[in-house]
């Protein structure tokens, strides 16, 4: 079934919220996790469900994601069909860039068409899980459905952030709210509701019909969850696919985050370094892909005044040099030096950096290529870093990309 499906990576969006990580970046290239970027986690699961024709749909400041795609994703054999394949906005149905989710398709019908796909598979390029999308492809044609949404249940006082699915009993959704005041309870569980999680599975023809009828109307903000789904599901077989209980060869860990806040993004790092983290990176035959530098392996060493280094319950990626530092519950990535006595606490470092001699640092995420210069303090006076960084509502603070202290 996978040689009859085409997969879209909707790869495009500002990711405003998640500023300033996106300050030089889309937010589906934002590193994460020490060494992988966020997008590898759904090109991943890609790539372990069998499918080979992926398109990723790119648009806001794209130049870093490209690159990571043409370094760590150029493994398929066009010669066989097979592809991953970056396609930039190219005005194709108007002078205007994506104006929503269904009109990033909506452009490029004519990929659509050149694929001769019946099942469509739409994903977003920003999103923290392991899932076998086969599972969810096989489930979709067993049912003989038109449309079918990955769901998952999350507490009421969340769901207004969300798509909300009204189902029966069959799981066949007989309606759609899109981010509602009020979400409609699960009747099975009424504490939670039942919300989609952006992916979709559709039959191809029903897909561009859909859309083309979409184009025409004025009032349409051209989006999968506000106006095509809402439409569809009285005339047409909509089902909701249980995120976490799939068949497939991934072992469910149930683990799903949309990292699009500063906050969201932060606490999904900080869950790797749980004592059984909920996402599981270690499934030898369910690995995430991803490009990584040549560099020489972490190592800590004693600084030339004698001070030991303590490291405790941290993920640290090739190129660290910690010497005689201090490094606790933090993820650093490539290329990074910790002086003498600095410390780090809860912190997410991106890599390119130099921490001073007694720096510290802690409840922060600091982007690439910073020279932090001795004695510095991040995170311990918010105030204080208002006046300079980003401060979020839980009070992480984040540095910009090779910004230069006074």
């Amino acid at each position: 079934m996978q040689n009859r499906t085409l997969t879209f990576v909707l790869a495009g969006g500002v990711g405003s919220r998640l500023y300033p990580l996106t300050s030089r970046r889309s937010k589906p290239a934002v590193p994460f996790g020490g060494k992988y970027r966020i997008i590898d986690f759904t090109l991943a699961n890609c790539l372990h469900s069998g499918l080979r024709s992926i398109l990723v749909l790119t648009q806001y400041k794209s130049h870093s994601l490209n690159k990571h795609l043409r370094d760590g994703w150029s493994i398929f054999n066009p010669e066989l069909g097979e592809y991953i394949i970056p396609v930039p906005a190219q005005m194709n149905r108007g002078e205007h860039w994506y104006r929503g989710t269904a009109d990033a398709i909506f452009q490029n019908l004519n990929l659509l068409d050149r694929s001769n796909a019946e099942y469509t598979l739409i994903l977003s390029g920003d999103h923290i899980y392991r899932m076998d999308y086969e599972a969810m492809l096989r489930a979709h044609q067993e049912q003989g459905a038109d449309v079918t949404i990955a769901c998952i249940e999350v507490p009421l006082t969340e769901a207004r952030a969300f798509g909300v699915m009204i189902v029966d009993e069959n799981m066949q959704i007989v309606d759609y709210e899109e981010k509602p005041e009020k979400p409609t309870p699960n009747p099975l569980n009424p504490d939670n509701a039942l919300v989609s999680m952006g992916l979709y599975v559709f039959s191809s023809e029903l897909l561009k019909q859909a859309l083309i009828e979409d184009q025409d109307k004025i009032d349409s903000d051209h989006d999968f969850g506000k106006d095509i789904l809402p439409l569809l599901v009285s005339n047409n077989k909509l089902k909701a696919y249980k995120f976490g209980g799939e068949l497939g060869r991934v072992k469910p860990d149930g683990y799903w985050r949309d990292v699009g806040t500063i906050d969201a993004y932060y606490q999904a790092n900080m869950d790797l370094l749980k004592p059984v983290p909920p996402l599981n990176l270690y499934q030898s035959d369910w690995p995430i892909r991803t490009y990584q530098p040549q560099q020489p392996p972490a190592r800590t060493i004693q600084s030339d005044s004698g001070t030991e280094n303590v490291l405790a319950n941290s993920i640290l990626a090739g190129g660290v040099v910690i010497s005689g530092g201090n490094v606790s519950q933090s993820i650093l990535s490539s290329d990074i030096f910790v002086d003498e006595k600095a410390m780090i606490d809860h912190s997410i470092l991106l890599g390119g950096l130099h921490v001073g001699a007694a720096a510290r640092l802690k409840n922060c995420i600091v982007d690439k290529d910073i020279h932090i210069p001795p004695g510095e303090e991040i995170g311990y006076d918010l105030d204080k870093d208002r006046k300079r960084f980003t401060v979020s509502d839980n009070g992480i603070v984040t540095v910009p990309e090779g910004y230069r202290f006074d």
